[in-house]
């Protein structure tokens, strides 16, 4: 067995683990909708579309999985309610495949044409907006790269700190100017640094506390502009992070955010603690924006890149 295998193996045992609360919660939702039916009728159908729902899949996503399993039923003419299971699976998968924008290529690697590449995190307080940013510079830090930080959430002491912490546990430089002050300057200095390091990237904490969406949309523009004097491409990525503990929330959140910048990934975390893994599936198609992490527990290691069909398979696995 090769090392990437184990590491494979690992990360695909971490993932299942993550999402057992959302399997358990859906398989006895699914089981009570078929119990004492051999067939998958019109009733089953009704009853699969409320599993759907109540798993936080989301309500489009729900109507065009019952619409293929609906499809599939008329073609196949008799469906087995033993084979729902399975059906849901593939039709889940294929739906998810079409999404060609949701790939990500490899496991935390860096375009090499973009030098320092600039990572916004965006993401309201309380969704795990900070400790992703420590844990994605965990993981680019193990793979090599020089990394820097910048603790632009100046509105809230406990962010500076706690990414402060992030980086003397990884070993990398954090730029700071404390509470209150301007995040655009942390940003410029931020960027600065990198360029002078000669660093891979730099990711750039923002805040998560402004009170309307045009507070919102002008601060993270000042940044945006402020980083483009220095670096004119930047940001090369808007990453918003999104509680998937929320369920339903992280939708109305990931709406919002889109409106008031330009999201480029999404991270989906906390899905190791709720029964709302759903969310992910809903979240992946209603969005045209590449669901690029999500974490499954508290380990560095629990913050993976997201594959869709190895999600699926975990997600349908049989506990």
């Amino acid at each position: 067995m090769g090392l990437f295998d184990f590491f494979s193996k690992e990360k695909k045992e971490s993932l299942d683990k993550g999402l057992e609360k959302s399997k358990e919660s859906f398989f006895s939702k699914l089981n009570r909708a078929v119990v004492g039916k051999s067939t998958v009728d019109e009733e089953v159908l009704d009853e699969l579309e409320e599993v759907l729902i109540t798993s936080d899949v989301g309500v489009g996503t729900t109507v065009k999985i019952i619409r293929r399993i609906e499809d599939r039923v008329a073609r196949d003419k008799y469906v087995n309610t033993s084979e729902l299971d399975n059906i849901l699976r593939e039709e889940i998968a294929a739906l998810l495949a079409e999404n060609k924008s949701d790939d990500v290529d490899d496991d935390f690697s860096l375009p090499v044409d973009k030098k320092p590449y600039v990572i916004m995190v965006v993401g309201v307080n309380g969704v795990g907006k900070t400790t992703t940013i420590g844990k994605l510079a965990a993981q680019f830090h193990k793979r090599g790269y020089k990394v820097v930080l910048g603790a632009g959430d100046t509105f809230r002491a406990a962010a500076v700190t706690q990414l402060k912490l992030w980086g003397q546990r990884v070993g990398v430089p954090v730029i700071e100017h404390g509470m209150n002050t301007d995040p655009s300057a942390v940003a410029f200095d931020a960027v600065k640094k990198a360029v002078d390091m000669n660093a891979d990237v730099v990711i750039i904490d923002t805040a998560g506390r402004l009170h309307t969406k045009v507070n919102l949309m002008n601060e993270l523009s000042k940044i945006k502009r402020v980083v483009q004097k220095f670096l004119p491409e930047a940001p090369h990525e808007v990453l918003l992070v999104l509680d998937g503990s929320t369920g339903q929330n992280a939708f109305i959140q990931a709406t919002e955010f889109t409106k008031a910048t330009d999201v480029t990934a999404l991270a989906i975390t906390k899905l190791d603690g709720t029964a709302k893994g759903g969310v992910v599936i809903g979240i992946s198609d209603q969005f045209k924006i590449p669901v690029k992490y999500i974490g499954v527990g508290e380990k560095i290691e629990d913050l993976q890149t997201f594959h869709k069909m190895e999600f699926v398979d975990s997600f349908f696995k049989k506990i």
